[in-house]
């Protein structure tokens, strides 16, 4: 069955309304989602805001029922008419019935009425159970009715609650990692892949052949020079300047069949690539520029989707024989939206995104600045070598495993980011706490225009 729409939550999103719902005390309780819709085949349904009903404010908290009062949903249809937000009527089942009752069709059938005499076209409900897990619907005017599809939250722990996963009010066991049962579940998910090089090609690879759709955003070409780190690539493909997104679906297709990946030749600074990447579900940045890592950025926090990043380099230094390699490294970053992002933990920095971008237009003009000390020197990555990139790859792929099928010993949250030295044979974790984060005002705003916010990818505004 195809999918239609999933409702995203981030992680502490539903941290909270989970803490409010599920409380402790066996009685129901009830929130509600302020959602923006996006656009698309499949549509997203980003929970901006939490509103929580205060249990003292509900005159009745029962096991099987609640009632609260009607200020609150006026409250919420004021904020959301604002923004053309869609309403959603969350509210608890302690005792971990992942089924709509009785008792919540009639409050639905009283409620949804007064929503759509006040706004919009479309509103829902939804339930929570003791382990967090979501069921969602929603409702057109004429009180018509559809499950949203799938419901999924990306904090430190990924979630995907599929509503026909759940049989007799209960959801079927998750997989174990590493399994036919994974390959499954991977087969229902679209993974973007930005950059499809040296890192990239091998991350796209993985991915693909566990079973994962994969859409690959590259604008550039096959060159010689790409050979010795480009898998599938060939000298006939270089002689012919193939595109590498094409070449590389072209392999997944003869081994998954057509569809599978589906090739985007643009930057992923234009607006066709970043739609395309919005409508996935997760995202893994293979890039090598500043710019890129912060498009990437952009719209993992715009579209609710998890985000990983990874980075290798092989620094130089003097010897008394010449030059000498000071170390062997590779970085992963997970990104979880409303978290530290890659800019919070300096991937990327204004002074080298303007750097980045006067050696693009102005070759001269960054010479002169960097001669100056107006810049600082960039850290060219070293020609990349596809062992250090298997290595890199490999553990950016495991990162997104352990995250989604969990298999740590430990919690995920002390994994935010990896670094590792072959040189020194060092590999060093730090918590998602260790970074100071700056609340992101960008959060679940989705495809509002100007895309991202920035006034080049608005309407019109494409790039090749």
């Amino acid at each position: 069955m195809s999918r239609r729409d999933t409702l995203v939550l981030s992680g502490s999103a539903h941290q909270a309304l989970k803490a409010h719902l599920i409380c402790g005390d066996g009685n129901e309780a009830a929130a509600i989602l302020l959602c923006k819709a996006t656009a698309g085949d499949k549509r997203r349904l980003l929970v901006r805001e939490v509103i929580l009903v205060p249990h003292d404010a509900c005159p009745l908290r029962m096991p099987d029922r609640v009632v609260w009062p009607g200020d609150f949903i006026e409250q919420a249809i004021d904020r959301a008419e604002r923004d053309a937000l869609l309403v959603i009527l969350i509210h608890s089942h302690p005792g971990g019935w992942l089924q709509f009752s009785e008792v919540d069709d009639q409050s639905d059938r009283s409620t949804m009425p007064a929503l759509f005499a006040a706004f919009g076209q479309e509103h829902g409900s939804a339930i929570m159970t003791p382990d967090g897990a979501i069921r969602a619907r929603f409702y057109r005017p004429d009180m018509s009715v559809r499950p949203v599809d799938l419901t999924t939250v990306a904090g430190d722990d990924i979630n995907y609650w599929w509503n026909d996963a759940i049989e007799d009010a209960e959801l079927a066991p998750w997989p174990l990692p590493f399994t036919t049962g994974m390959r499954k579940e991977l087969g229902r998910l679209s993974i973007a892949v930005i950059g499809v090089s040296g890192t990239g090609s091998l991350v796209a690879e993985q991915l693909a052949r566990m079973g994962a759709r994969v859409t690959l955003v590259d604008f550039d070409h096959i060159e010689r020079k790409n050979l010795n780190r480009i898998i599938y690539a060939t000298l006939a493909d270089a002689e012919a300047n193939r595109l590498k997104v094409e070449m590389f679906a072209e392999a997944v297709a003869s081994y998954r069949g057509p569809g599978v990946a589906v090739p985007i030749a643009k930057t992923v600074a234009s607006r066709d690539a970043v739609l395309a990447v919005a409508q996935c579900d997760v995202i893994f940045s293979c890039v090598d520029t500043q710019e890129a890592r912060q498009i990437a950025d952009l719209i993992a926090a715009a579209f609710l989707i998890p985000l990983f990043d990874v980075g290798v380099v092989i620094p130089t230094r003097k010897a008394i024989d010449g030059m000498a390699i000071a170390d062997v490294c590779g970085r992963i970053d997970y990104v979880q939206p409303g978290g530290a992002t890659l800019s919070d933990r300096g991937v990327y920095t204004p002074e080298g995104l303007r750097a980045e971008y006067l050696r693009r237009v102005d070759p001269e003009a960054f010479r002169q600045e960097l001669e100056a000390g107006y810049i600082k020197g960039l850290m060219e990555q070293a020609p990349s070598v596809i062992s250090l990139n298997m290595r890199a790859s490999s553990a950016v792929v495991m990162e997104f495993i352990a995250r989604a099928f969990r298999f740590r010993h430990d919690s995920n949250r002390g994994f935010a980011r990896t670094e590792f030295s072959l040189a020194a044979a060092e590999e060093e974790y730090r918590n998602e706490d260790d970074f100071e984060h700056v609340p992101d005002a960008a959060l679940a705003r989705g495809d509002e225009e100007p895309l991202l916010g920035l006034p080049a990818l608005g309407p019109g505004r494409d790039q090749p």
